[in-house]
């Protein structure tokens, strides 16, 4: 399933700033940045449980936000995309 994750992380303390690079870096390893704080990831139900769990022992709770939308295995449809950074297919090949 497509599973879009969404984060806003206080960064005006050092620590702030800490904690979003290791919540971006968590993000890049389940999926592709769409935006700049906005992942589009493919993943099952528990291995969406188990990036949900990492992100949340990352943030502080009482200055930080977490998303996730849960967008289905017919997703093709429900996801339009307009300007820059042109679309790309989540499953398709990566080529590093």
């Amino acid at each position: 399933m497509l599973v879009l994750i969404t984060y806003d992380v206080n960064t005006e303390t050092a620590d702030g700033k800490r904690r979003l690079r290791k919540v971006a870096k968590q993000c890049m390893n389940y999926g592709q940045r769409v935006q700049n704080s906005v992942f589009e990831c493919v993943m099952d139900e528990a291995k969406c449980k188990e990036v949900e769990a990492i992100l949340v022992k990352l943030i502080d709770k009482n200055k930080d936000s977490l998303r996730f939308y849960y967008l289905g295995n017919h997703y093709k449809s429900k996801v339009q995309h307009v300007g820059a950074k042109p679309s790309f297919d989540v499953e398709g090949p990566l080529i590093v």
